[in-house]
Order: structure tokens, then C-alpha cells, then sequence
């Protein structure tokens, strides 16, 4: 038993057996290293891809997405892997994404990112408004999106009397955007001034808004002013004031859309 180990000690004492270990050590090393890299570089992972081509600004359904097995290596470190994180995005703005294409994190973003998202948010049947304001009539920039406002009117009666009152109620401000149609709140580095409130409102309140609006001769004045606490997320925008509304009315007119009318042909006979 001593020979043997006297035996090992000295091969082991020997230097070009050292070396000779020591290259099959790092050549078995390498050789591993190798292996686990072409393995995990040929590993099948899923990944959603379109099922069909999306057109810009379209808001991705489950539908439109199926998920396939690809190569890791093949996988760069912008795709997104998770199908959770695609379904409900909107594709980028001049962006179309081709049948069978990965999806992207620069191609995917939310509505409220879209430059016109103002107009996804507004409800059926209501048209949208864009109503003139300054810093000062926002209270220092202190209208968000989101925000329930109500809408007062300042004009000068008939005997030339001031009279001020709520016209609209209830009022949700989808957008504000400045005077280049940015949104005032999607860039911090930038000072976006306010410039037009965004919002949504019934085709009537829309005509007595635009009706209001040119009666800058009238003395009329229209401004924002933020909700009381009590607020009816559920509640529509209402008419509060019938005198505002009927102060309106009685100073404009409405044209009817008609037809194309013949003109009357005067009668031989009677001239007329």
C-alpha cells in the first residue's frame, strides 16, 4: 500500500504530468462551457407572435396573437415574452405589425399614449369638444385628465346686467392639450402650457357649447371650474341652468338641413 502511494506521489510531483492534467482540465472545461452554451442557445422557448397583420392604433385582442416555439438565441432582449403584456396594448402610431411577427416593447403602448387616446376614451353616442382655457383658468395647470369639472357662464343680459351661473355639470376632461396638440402632462422635461381641455358631451350640449362660444358680442364667457367632493363617476353631463340655456338659444338660430328646394317659376298670368 505505501509503494502505491510513494507511486502517486511522484507522478504527481512529476511537472509534465502537472501540465498534462492541467490541459485535459481546461480542455474539459471548455468543452463543457461549450455544450451548456450551444444547449441553452438551440432551447425552444414560447413566444406570442401576431396571428394576423395589425394596422396602427389598433387595440390587440387574444385573438390576434399565438404563441409558437423559437430558438432562445433567436429572442433578442426587446421582445416580449409574455402574452399578459400584450393583450389590451394598442400598436404604436405608423406602426403595423406583420402576420407572424414577434411583438416588440417599442411597437406596443397603452391608450392613454396614443397622441390622439382623447378620442378612444369618448363614449358612444358623444362628440368631442375642445374647450379653450389658459393657466390662469386652470388653476396654475391643476386640471388633470380624469377630472370632473363644471362649466359657468358669464354674459350680459338684455337690460345690461352681468349674470354668471352653471351651465354644464358633470363634466369628465379626457385631454389637456396645448396650444400644438401635445398633451400637456405626457413629457415632464417639457413646460406644456394648457391651452384646450378635452372632453366628450351629447350632440346638444355640443351645439349649445358652440352656440355660447360665438357670443363673444353678448358679453358671454365660459369657464372651468373643478367639481364639489360629492362626484357621480356614472353620471352624465347635464344642463343645470335652463335660464343659461334658454339665454342662448333666444339669441341664435338653428339651421335646419333641408333638401335642395326648386325656386318658385312666376305665373304667366298673374306675374306672380
Amino acid at each position: 500500500m505505501n509503494n502505491i502511494i510513494i507511486a502517486v506521489k511522484r507522478f504527481l510531483k512529476n511537472k509534465n504530468t502537472v501540465t498534462i492534467l492541467g490541459v485535459v482540465l481546461i480542455i474539459g472545461i471548455l468543452y463543457w462551457g461549450y455544450t451548456k452554451q450551444i444547449k441553452d442557445a438551440t432551447q425552444e422557448i414560447p413566444i406570442p407572435i401576431a396571428k394576423r397583420e395589425i394596422q396602427p392604433r389598433t387595440q390587440i385582442t387574444k385573438d390576434d396573437v399565438e404563441t409558437i416555439n423559437i430558438p432562445s438565441i433567436a429572442v433578442k432582449k426587446n421582445v416580449v415574452q409574455s402574452t399578459a403584456q400584450i393583450i389590451g396594448k394598442y400598436s404604436n402610431v405608423n406602426t403595423v405589425i406583420p402576420e407572424g411577427s414577434m411583438f416588440y416593447k417599442g411597437v406596443l403602448i397603452d391608450a392613454k399614449e396614443l397622441p390622439d387616446s382623447a378620442f378612444v376614451e369618448v363614449k358612444e353616442g358623444e362628440v368631442v369638444y375642445n374647450f379653450p382655457v389658459s393657466m390662469e383658468s386652470t388653476y396654475g395647470n391643476s386640471i388633470f385628465p380624469g377630472n370632473k369639472i363644471d362649466i359657468y357662464m358669464k354674459a350680459v343680459d338684455d337690460d345690461k346686467r352681468i349674470m354668471v351661473g352653471k351651465l354644464l355639470e358633470n363634466v369628465e376632461v379626457l385631454s389637456v392639450k396645448d396650444n400644438q396638440g401635445k398633451n400637456v402632462f405626457e413629457n415632464s422635461a417639457e413646460n406644456r402650457q394648457p391651452a384646450y381641455l378635452i372632453f366628450g358631451v351629447k350632440e346638444e350640449i355640443h351645439i349649445l357649447l358652440r352656440k355660447a362660444s360665438y357670443m363673444s358680442n353678448n358679453g358671454v364667457v365660459l369657464f372651468p371650474v373643478p367639481h364639489g367632493a360629492a362626484v357621480n363617476n356614472e353620471g352624465e353631463t347635464q344642463v343645470t341652468t335652463q335660464y343659461l340655456k334658454d339665454y342662448i338659444n333666444s339669441h341664435t338660430v338653428v339651421i335646419e338641413e333641408t333638401g335642395t328646394t326648386t325656386p318658385s317659376v312666376p305665373d304667366q298670368t298673374t306675374g306672380e
